[in-house]
């Protein structure tokens, strides 16, 4: 991991606890583990999954999934769509599942498509999976990445002509009118690539509406992750983004399913589904450190750490960020690789941090840990910071707080000192949160069903986002709901 010096990055602490944006296709909402190491794939390979590019693909995406059930359902979801397909003759496609809970999908001319455990839990039936890998396999037909990378060429020869040719302003000029093509082309694929997707799962026999549902699903996602962890909501579309807004997108796929029947033309098939993604893992990966309530646990590094009182904890592939709810405060832990015999008070005077107030900086003892604290200012932010050294790595602990006060203060002590080293009995007994299917009850309400969800937190939001419900929808007794369960 790498350092961000503080006086260029007063507020970036604050706004990467914020970046959990959507994105599209390739990389659908960001997400992942604190020090992930990539698990190679375990399973034999007889087709294009044993090739290269597919094993550098799978160790950026946390590894390989193994889940039996799922993916022979998703495989023979493919094999319907592909007696369908408008492109006859393109690879036969095979499923592999990422160990990621990012929501994320693609495809490749190879014939391998992939997606990831997140993506699984969100879909909500086999119409909202087989719209998602329809989608994906409609840009490798429609060879939309070599459409687009052409654009990208012929728009850097623009741009290199006008800096050329004409001055510099009009160069800068004719730079943003390539950039704003280039984005709509993009933008453009991505819907022409729904409206193929809702066309093939129609004709193989599936619910056209379930890419307009997914697509909801997926808005619901980013906007609870958002209220989450502080994240402002832009109502704005932005001209630069390489894909249409979510309203948008589910506007055009609810008008192509119509074009193809009204609601209930296909079959959705949600209890085969969710019988297929039973047990398949939620959230992080344990054993490359997950959140309970305010509390970080990192099994394979044997260390645990607990926000201060009302934050809201977020494990990414950076670091663990936290949040405050009342959004004045945040947090940030990562680790650094560093020599036994380098002082720690050296190290945080090295330049690490900018604003650091030297007289500020003292050693103590965090549980038989050494540590050294320390306060920087930058801006309108105050930054306290305690350096912590376990084994080979110094796990670094940065609070941002806009007040400067006695209990910000408070909260920093008490909770630097919850940061210890796990005993090696309390490595083994990990269990990771898992995809369970409850039938429900009558009177059962979306309240008594989210209290038997295990989530970090607003196990009744989750509840309502896996299974595409709102606030005040009734359950219908019998019917099979998902929830998270350890």
């Amino acid at each position: 991991m790498t350092a961000t010096p503080l006086a260029r990055a007063a507020l970036s602490l604050v706004a990467a606890v914020f970046a959990l944006e959507l994105g599209g296709c390739a990389e659908l909402e960001r997400q992942g583990q604190l020090f992930t190491t990539p698990i190679p794939p375990t399973r034999p390979r007889t087709d294009n999954r044993s090739t290269v590019q597919h094993k550098e693909l799978v160790a950026q995406f946390g590894g390989e999934y193994e889940a039996a059930a799922a993916e022979h359902y998703l495989d023979a979801i493919l094999a319907k769509l592909a007696t369908v397909s408008e492109t006859p003759g393109q690879p036969t496609y095979k499923v592999t599942i990422l160990n990621t809970p990012v929501v994320n999908a693609f495809a490749l001319p190879s014939g391998n498509l992939y997606v990831t455990r997140g993506l699984l839990a969100l879909a909500g039936d086999a119409s909202e999976a087989a719209a998602v890998m329809a989608h994906e396999i409609a840009h490798v037909s429609l060879r939309h990445s070599a459409l687009r990378a052409e654009r990208e060429r012929e728009a850097a020869v623009i741009s290199q002509a006008a800096a050329v040719i004409q001055n510099r302003q009009k160069g800068d000029e004719v730079r943003s009118s390539q950039r704003l093509s280039v984005a709509s082309f993009s933008r453009q694929q991505e819907l022409d690539a729904d409206a193929a997707g809702v066309r093939v799962v129609a004709r193989a026999g599936l619910d056209p509406y379930g890419a307009s549902r997914f697509l909801t699903a997926l808005g619901r996602s980013t906007e609870l992750r958002a209220a989450l962890y502080g994240k402002k909501k832009s109502l704005d579309f932005d001209i630069m983004s390489t894909h249409p807004s979510t309203p948008d997108r589910i506007t055009k796929a609810v008008a192509a399913a119509r074009e193809i029947g009204a609601p209930g033309v296909g079959v959705t098939d949600r209890n085969g589904y969710l019988e297929a993604i039973k047990g398949v893992a939620f959230g992080d990966d344990p054993t490359e450190g997950y959140v309970r309530d305010r509390t970080f646990t990192h099994p394979r590094l044997r260390f645990t750490f607990t926000a201060p009182e009302g934050f809201l904890l977020e494990n990414s592939s950076e670091a663990v960020f936290g949040v405050r709810e009342a959004d004045n405060e945040a947090l940030r832990l990562d680790s650094v690789r560093l020599p036994a015999d380098e002082n720690l008070e050296a190290y945080v005077g090295s330049g690490w941090v900018d604003g650091l107030l030297p007289s500020s900086v003292r050693r103590m003892d965090i549980n038989g840990l050494p540590a050294v604290v320390a306060v920087a200012r930058a801006g309108e932010w105050n930054f306290r910071l305690a350096v912590i050294r376990s084994g080979e790595f110094l796990y670094r602990l940065i609070f941002a707080a806009r007040a400067l006060s006695d209990e910000a203060d408070a909260r920093f002590r008490e909770s630097i000192r919850t940061f210890r080293r796990l005993a090696p009995d309390e490595t083994h007994d990990v269990h990771p949160l898992r995809i369970s299917v409850a039938v429900a009850s009558p009177g059962d309400t979306i309240g008594t069903m989210a209290a038997r969800m295990v989530v970090p937190n607003r196990p009744v939001e989750y509840f309502m986002l896996l299974n595409g419900l709102t606030a005040g929808d009734a359950l219908i007794p019998g019917e099979h709901y998902k929830i998270v369960t350890e």
